[in-house]
């Protein structure tokens, strides 16, 4: 305690040196003090060891090894042994973390799993990671050559075999470096006897099952099936008639279009079903069908209806046609492999084009300037464009994952669109063989039959799951929801469609031969009747004519409704002139681009009334007008203000006669009986 009293820091040393000089020094040996703290010596070991809690995560202080590896602090258990006391963190023992190759435990497992003995993993252990531990224990008698499941216990026998070798580089014909072969190699292994007999009794029984193939080549001809093929101009069938009432050359629409009525006609020559039809380009005054008899046939639309003429060329059905712009050719491409092109007025077949796989549709350029190339959609997933000149293939679009069943030219000639067995839609540019749009849906299915609305904006598909669905036809070729025409079953046939010429209605087929027409802004069914007896597989609709439609099976039918030009003459005395779109059960008649003709001597004017109804009880007659009887009458048109002050003149003149005759009547005793007509409702 004392030695305590007398130390101090050293730096409290050196300030109070300088306060010592003035002070007397004191020191607690002179004084007098009593200590009451009985002086012990200590008996045991004079270090102290800290105890440090094993559950603790951190130490606060450097610690000793002794008091690192010190006992725990508290009542020891007499009855665990000395490796139940150790520490351990896990049931087994304790465990450290070390590394070791993911590949080389694999390795040795494998081994331990299949041959029963490894590489003994015990650290320290005698041997530096040679000495081997099997199943039963430890053995040195193993031999440790290529031991392991990764490397090879036996040589083949044929790889002892000596390589030819040539490893000089300069020699660029006879290098061989690693890809010599063997030296009693044989590359080309001859059957036995009894094998080669099994072969020749396999190729037999082939061959017998096979359908054999006809080497002879078919005639190519065509009939011409009327005399008057030229007229008294010396100008073809493929002139378009003037005298039909309808105008063929006209690039405009009907203004209209309505339901079909009635059946005017049914063109019978086909022996089996007719695959395609397709319009005389612009004129639609003829009809070419190609058919399931390996037939194509040319008929007229108006006049006569008669067949015109048969071409023959094809040994097995025929699947598509196509005219050219001007329709002085036309493509035809059966399940013959061959596509050939026909001269319509000789029949003459004028090229043949074949890729050796089945072409299943068939378009020309529609551009003026490239109408010497046409493209096909063949059974190998690809599209083939040819040259109708050189007849070479000049390009092909390969990018399908099925066959291309339709082609369709979009955006003025610059792309077109095919559909595939894949159930895809892309859109390719022209000559460039990569699709810049690839549309894939999960909901998707397969549409074989296209068709591109009249003003260009959208395209018409038959899908398979018995819905016509509808895309874009401009950039982004998006599918609109919104107009989904459903209600007819198609059941895996490729039923093509058609539009109005003015977009107001759209026209198709289905499997049970019925046809259905359905209104494009609202996608409602208007209408449906049944067609034909078997699949009606295409519909289309004449360019010119309001309400007439051809569909086809084994016979083609043209449908019209009775929109004749009719003259009608009331009770009331009126005419009027029209074209007859609708009659219902009461006669009641619905008149379009209706006039009033009003006769005052020879002279006559019209007044325009547009769309009429008249019913049925005021009709006193009713009559198709003939055209050319009608120019014959001696007649002048006059304005409607000139016909309207002459018919004021004359009924001005028939009352002051009628009053003559009533002032006469009366001084008599006779009265007139009033006119009622005038009086009904009209």
């Amino acid at each position: 305690m004392l030695a305590l009293q007398e130390y101090i820091d050293s730096d409290e040393e050196e300030v109070k040196t300088g306060e010592s000089q003035g002070k007397p020094e004191f020191s607690v040996k002179n004084s007098l003090q009593i200590c009451a703290a009985p002086l012990v010596l200590p008996t045991g070991s004079e270090e102290c060891i800290k105890h440090i809690d094993p559950t603790a995560k951190e130490v606060s202080f450097n610690p000793k090894f002794e008091e690192l590896f010190s006992p725990m602090v508290g009542p020891e258990n007499p009855f665990k042994t000395q490796q139940q006391q150790s520490s351990r963190n896990m049931l087994s023992g304790y465990v450290e973390p070390a590394y070791v190759s993911e590949f080389q435990f694999e390795n040795q497992r494998r081994t331990f799993n299949s041959f029963g003995y490894a590489l003994d993993p015990t650290v320290g252990s005698e041997g530096d990671g040679t000495k081997i531990i099997t199943t039963t224990g430890q053995s040195d008698e193993i031999n440790t050559d290529a031991k392991t499941v990764f490397e090879s216990t036996k040589l083949r026998p044929l790889d002892k075999r000596k390589r030819k070798k040539n490893n000089d580089p300069s020699d660029i014909e006879g290098f061989l470096g690693p890809w010599g072969g063997f030296i009693d190699e044989q590359r080309v292994m001859k059957p036995s006897e009894e094998e080669a007999a099994e072969l020749e009794e396999l190729a037999s029984k082939k061959n017998k099952k096979g359908k054999p193939i006809e080497e002879k080549p078919i005639e190519e001809k065509s009939i011409l099936h009327i005399s008057d093929s030229v007229d008294y101009q010396g100008r073809s069938f493929l002139h378009a008639p003037q005298d039909v009432g309808v105008n063929l050359k006209s690039d405009t629409p009907p203004e209209r279009c309505f339901l079909p009525k009635a059946h005017i006609h049914t063109w019978s020559g086909h022996s089996k079903g007719i695959a395609a039809i397709r319009w005389f380009p612009r004129t639609a005054h003829l009809l070419l069908s190609a058919s399931m008899d390996c037939r194509i046939k040319l008929w007229e639309v108006y006049n006569e209806r008669r067949c015109v003429r048969t071409y023959y060329g094809h040994k097995q059905a025929v699947r598509d046609i196509c005219f050219n712009n001007s329709g002085k050719l036309f493509l035809s491409a059966a399940y013959d492999r061959y596509i050939k092109l026909w001269d319509t007025e000789t029949g003459q077949v004028v090229k043949r084009f074949s890729s050796r796989k089945i072409p299943y549709c068939i378009k020309f350029n529609p551009d003026k300037n490239k109408q010497h190339l046409f493209v096909a959609g063949t059974s190998d997933k690809k599209i083939i464009c040819w040259d109708t000149r050189s007849g070479d293939i000049v390009q092909e679009y390969d990018r399908h994952l099925g066959a291309v069943n339709s082609i369709t030219f979009v955006d003025d000639n610059r792309r077109f669109v095919t559909t595939s067995d894949d159930k895809s839609l892309r859109v390719w540019e022209w000559d460039i063989p990569v699709d810049m749009k690839y549309i894939a849906d999960p909901t998707m299915h397969s549409m074989p039959a296209v068709t591109p609305a009249p003003n260009g904006k959208w395209l018409a598909c038959q899908s398979m799951d018995n819905k016509i669905v509808i895309f874009s036809a401009l950039n982004r070729f998006k599918i609109n929801r919104k107009k989904t025409f459903t209600g007819h079953m198609v059941a895996g046939y490729a039923c093509s469609l058609d539009f109005s010429p003015d977009l107001s209605y759209l026209v198709s087929g289905d499997a049970d031969g019925k046809c259905y027409i359905w209104d494009w802004k609202t996608t409602k069914l208007y209408k449906k009747w049944k067609a034909h007896d078997n699949v009606c597989i295409s519909v289309l609709w004449h360019p010119h004519e309001p309400s007439k439609l051809t569909e086809l099976e084994g016979t083609a039918h043209l449908l019209d409704e009775l929109d004749k030009k009719l003259m009608v003459l009331l009770r009331d005395g009126r005419t009027l002139i029209g074209y007859l779109r609708s009659v219902d059960q009461f006669a009641n008649l619905v008149l379009h681009r209706t006039i009033e003709r009003i006769h005052v001597g020879k002279e006559y004017g019209d007044i325009p009334r547009g769309v009429f109804i008249v019913r049925g009880e005021n009709v006193v007659l009713l009559g198709e007008i003939d055209a050319e009887k009608e120019a014959e009458l001696p007649l002048t048109e006059v304005s409607v203000d000139e016909i309207l002050d002459a018919q004021r003149q004359e009924q001005e003149s028939k009352q002051e006669q009628q009053k003559l005759v009533s002032k006469a009547l009366k001084e008599r005793g006779l009265h007139l009986m009033p006119d009622l007509t005038h009086d009904d409702m009209f």
